[in-house]
């Protein structure tokens, strides 16, 4: 489950920085006040990558997948962007535990040896 998720905030990393250079153009927003939130949630993404297995760590990166989403109040594209990574999230989280779960099984399988099977 680590690979598949710390490859999409990876992904969501490079997203957030692209986005960011976006909203800079956008009017009313400050330089600052982007670069304060962006840095923020960009920092979070490569913090997560070393947290997913930890207690608490799937459930930050679905805070981060709800504030991509809102995300689109200032750029239009995140809404769709943060609802595509919100989906990647998912699948990666479902199929990784299912990977972890085959993994676990087949080690206990060779640890068994031959004749258990």
């Amino acid at each position: 489950m680590r690979t598949l998720c710390a490859s999409t905030l990876i992904g969501e990393f490079f997203v957030i920085g692209f986005a960011g250079l976006v909203a800079m153009k956008a009017d009313g927003a400050s330089m600052t006040a982007v670069w304060t939130v962006c840095g923020i949630a960009m920092l979070l993404s490569v913090l997560l990558c070393g947290m997913i297995t930890r207690p608490g760590g799937v459930q930050l990166g679905w805070a981060l997948q709800i504030a991509l989403i809102a995300g689109g109040f200032v750029v239009p594209a995140m809404f769709f962007l943060g609802v595509v990574f919100a989906g990647l999230w998912w699948a990666s989280v479902h199929y990784g535990r299912k990977i972890d779960e085959a993994k676990a099984r087949w080690a206990a399988e060779a640890t068994a040896g031959p004749d258990a099977a």
